[in-house]
């Protein structure tokens, strides 16, 4: 006889849990337990770059290597995200043992817990069980995410809601869409129709700031090539049959090539397959995004370009510094610092650059940011011009810090900032503060 399951919601902050394995599907699952506040521990011989950015940020241990009975220690769930079915199997029986609920990738009606699909509008949390059939469960999950977007009904406090702001009855019908670039003759081949590629801005880091466009391509997709710096609870959402490729490049670490990424593009797209390289930012700030279209073009792939919420202005916006502000910045420039200013690489005029009276956005800097602020200062930029960092803005984790541009290079090493970093330079950094 079968039972209905009994919803849960947990409350992990400070508690273990264990997830075995250290591939896309727990690249996947990760995020939302680091969100929860839980105690992850990553059991697995290797893991993938966007894991092991999670690992060296330290907000979660990793034990490189197998599974072993004493790893359940103390635990309070478990997420086994491994193929291998007797590996899986053996979790599953130590949990058992020890009364431990555990979540199976490879086998649900194996498992003693399940995964629903999830829909998160921000103090609302909808999670949906589709009676054994993750099609249907994510199905409701995207009609009641389209419902709340809409903010209509009693799902919305009214005091939410700004008077002077219309109430929709229903989700307006967007603008018409643009045609891809590469469609019409070159959508069909002889082998059969070919697929398409969306480049998706997934906005800072913040999942809710993804566009509504961008959300509603990554419902359709059935193959999505993520960077590292994607919101990882956007992947959580993803159906459980998409093909998730780790495209993870980790600053200064290693990297798939970018020739790669887009043979990946094309083979899948040329495969029928509809495909959305979900990119952190917007594609086109140094995203290589039109690297990847003009790939697509060339293969006779149509590709849709979604635009995204920049971090060059979204991320000083959320550490409360405005990148220009009425009589004290007009411009603002945005530049990368990944290249150092005396590399013979550089395509940067770092002497010009000082010479501005606006704002300075640096992306990419932190590694260089003595050299850059040395190089700005020597070219005439004031050395007690404000500065500020701002670390993995919009989300959870954020960190900043307020310096001038003669001293942040060394209170950015006293203080332990990392990447990803937002540098902002100019007086703005001080024109919102009390």
């Amino acid at each position: 006889m079968s039972t209905n399951p009994y919803p849960l919601g947990l409350r992990l902050a400070g508690r273990r849990v264990v997830v075995v394995g250290g591939g896309a599907v727990a690249s996947r699952r990760v995020p939302a337990l680091l969100d929860a506040g839980a105690d992850v521990l990553l059991v697995a011989p290797e893991v993938t770059p966007a894991l092991q950015a999670h690992v060296d940020a330290g907000r979660l241990h990793w034990r490189p290597r197998r599974f072993a009975p004493d790893d359940l220690d103390g635990a309070w769930l478990v997420q086994v995200a491994v193929d291998d079915p007797l590996a899986a199997a053996s979790v599953s029986a130590v949990a058992a043992e020890r009364r431990i609920f555990c979540v199976r990738a490879d086998d649900r009606t194996a498992a003693t817990a399940w995964t629903p699909a999830v829909t998160r509008h921000g103090p609302v949390t909808v999670a949906v069980l589709g009676g054994g059939d993750p099609h249907r469960a994510m199905g409701v999950r995207d009609a009641v995410r389209e419902l709340l977007a809409a903010r209509t009904g009693p799902l919305v406090d009214p005091g939410e809601v700004d008077p002077g702001e219309p109430v929709a009855d229903a989700p307006l019908a967007g603008p018409p869409e643009p045609t891809p670039v590469g469609s019409g003759d070159a959508a069909t081949r002889p082998g059969g129709p070919v697929g398409r590629v969306s480049l998706v801005g997934a906005g800072p880091g913040d999942p809710e700031l993804i566009t509504v466009k961008g959300w509603r391509l990554l419902t359709e997709a059935e193959v999505v090539v993520a960077d590292r710096l994607v919101p990882g609870l956007l992947l959580d959402e993803l159906r459980p049959d998409v093909e998730l490729v780790d495209a993870a490049k980790i600053p200064y670490g290693p990297s798939r090539a970018q020739e790669e990424i887009n043979r990946i593009l094309v083979d899948r797209a040329l495969a029928g397959k509809v495909v959305v390289r979900l990119k952190g930012g917007d594609p086109y700030v140094f995203g290589r995004g039109g690297e990847e279209l003009l790939a697509c073009a060339e293969a006779g792939v149509p590709v849709t370009v979604v635009p995204g919420v920049t971090s060059a202005v979204a991320v000083p916006a959320a550490a409360g510094v405005p990148v220009t502000h009425r009589a004290v910045a007009h411009e603002f420039t945005v530049v990368s610092g990944h290249v150092a200013p005396d590399s013979p690489v550089s395509l940067v005029r770092w002497e010009a650059l000082a010479g501005l009276r606006g704002t300075l956005v640096v992306l990419m800097g932190l590694k260089n940011l003595a050299a850059i602020a040395d190089t700005l200062t020597r070219h005439g930029r004031d050395a007690a011009t404000p500065v500020a960092v701002i670390q993995e803005g919009t989300t959870g984790g954020q960190r900043s810090l307020r310096s001038t541009l003669g001293a942040v290079a060394a209170d950015v090493v006293a203080a332990g900032l990392r990447p990803p970093a937002i540098v902002v330079i100019g007086d703005v950094v001080d024109a919102l503060a009390t």
